[in-house]
């Protein structure tokens, strides 16, 4: 029985480079420098990368952390989406199989305790899932059945075994993001893709995980819970056994992506050229833009998943300005992890934090400090790094062109709109 792996440091210490502590300093929004300021309390890690061209247009990173720490647990929520849609496409093109694409029909059967079918899907132009539209509902709006849906595909064994092996080791996949148990989670359902005329093209049986987790380091937050039964339970809340990943290794899965080049062979996605295009497209895409499914951009508007830009005022980026990102947010945590490119000025960098807003202390009460700290917190960050950007001297400005999409434009049609979304 193979052991998944879980890296963890004792000894290690928060990082915090004085270039990053002294430019935050520099805006003085109370609500930012409250989280600056008790960085343990808000559990807040940040790592900032400048971005550097040569004549050659050859990108060089330089990373700056504040208080970052892979012994501090956050809860990556629907962060790890973003590692799952990766995963799904590289299965795919590992299958070799003739015919089957991430546009392929697919559908899920149920084979094990409280598994779920799924055999259509109204807000896709087939009228069927598919991988591809898992990972647009993935990335557009933060979709949770999409999510759960790429990890029965990839298989809770695959997704940790194949993450590790690529160097990843501050990772730990143990869940769907619907009420299971650990047991239940190590069960996937079968799946059938299917052929335009209907026919079955691939079927993958039911998988069991039978490797080993390692929840030697217990984490336990909070001084209360509300449990399943709706009861307040006193007591700190344990994630001992919940998903895991820390933020070096979320931003390196995003750079792996967009500067496929700049990390090592092992640490790459087997993806092909339109798979990165259609990476760059959707995580970068607004709602807005989006045909199928086509959401209410009065609830999904342009910045809904970007939280760097995410004013509360303003429901739209910049102009010329595009984040490649994920977000998640659970239990007080949100995260965010980015790559922003301002086409108008030849601005570009990353930009990765997570920050815990829950004052009470209470775990699943829903009453989390989202709007009062968490994104002006992040929305502040973003504006104090992307100020700094505009007026920071580059030897030779960034050519930008291969992140420029031709994004869609929504069609005035008769079909309602999407205006809820579990994610």
């Amino acid at each position: 029985m193979a052991l998944l792996f879980f890296s963890l440091s004792a000894s290690a210490q928060p990082k915090t480079d004085s270039f990053l502590v002294k430019l935050l300093q520099s805006n003085n929004h109370p609500v930012f420098q409250r989280v600056l300021q008790n960085p343990d309390q808000f559990r807040v890690q940040i790592i900032y990368t400048q971005i550097n061209r040569d004549k050659h247009n050859k990108p060089s990173f330089s990373n700056y952390y504040f208080h970052v720490d892979p012994n501090c647990y956050f809860n990556p929520a629907s962060t790890v989406k973003l590692p799952l849609a990766l995963l799904s496409l590289e299965k795919i093109n590992r299958l070799h199989q003739a015919g089957l694409t991430k546009y392929t029909p697919v559908l899920f059967d149920s084979a094990y305790n409280r598994q779920t079918t799924e055999y259509t899907d109204s807000t896709s132009e087939s009228g069927f899932p598919s991988i591809a539209h898992f990972i647009k509902k993935a990335f557009l709006v933060s979709d949770n059945d999409a999510y759960s849906r790429m990890y029965e595909f990839v298989g809770q064994q695959n997704i940790n075994r194949w993450l590790h092996k690529k160097g990843y080791t501050d990772v730990r996949i143990t869940h769907r993001f619907v009420p299971m148990s650990a047991l239940e989670n190590r069960h996937t359902n079968p799946i059938r893709f299917l052929r335009p005329d209907g026919s079955l093209l691939f079927a993958q049986p039911p998988a069991f995980n039978t490797d080993s987790f390692d929840f030697s380091h217990a984490v336990r937050l909070g001084k209360g819970y509300i449990n399943s039964n709706d009861s307040l339970v006193n007591g700190p809340f344990d994630f001992t056994y919940k998903n895991n990943i820390s933020l070096q290794d979320l931003q390196q899965i995003l750079q792996s992506v967009l500067f496929p080049v700049s990390v090592c062979s092992q640490q790459r996605f087997l993806l092909t050229e339109d798979d990165r295009h259609f990476l760059y497209q959707y995580l970068s895409q607004f709602p807005g833009e989006t045909n199928f499914p086509k959401y209410d951009t009065t609830s999904y508007y342009d910045n809904y998943v970007k939280f760097l830009f995410r004013d509360s005022a303003e429901h739209h980026l910049p102009k010329g300005i595009r984040v490649f990102n994920k977000v998640g947010w659970a239990y007080g945590f949100m995260t965010d992890v980015s790559y922003v490119a301002d086409f108008s000025n030849g601005v570009e960098f990353m930009l990765s934090a997570t920050v815990y807003v829950n004052s009470d202390g209470i775990i699943n009460d829903s009453k989390y400090d989202y709007d009062a700290i968490g994104h002006p917190f992040l929305y502040q960050l973003g504006q104090t790094i992307y100020y700094y950007e505009l007026n920071r001297k580059r030897k030779f400005a960034p050519n930008l062109s291969r992140f420029k999409i031709q994004y869609e434009q929504r069609k005035d049609d008769a079909r309602p709109l999407i205006k809820e979304v579990e994610n």
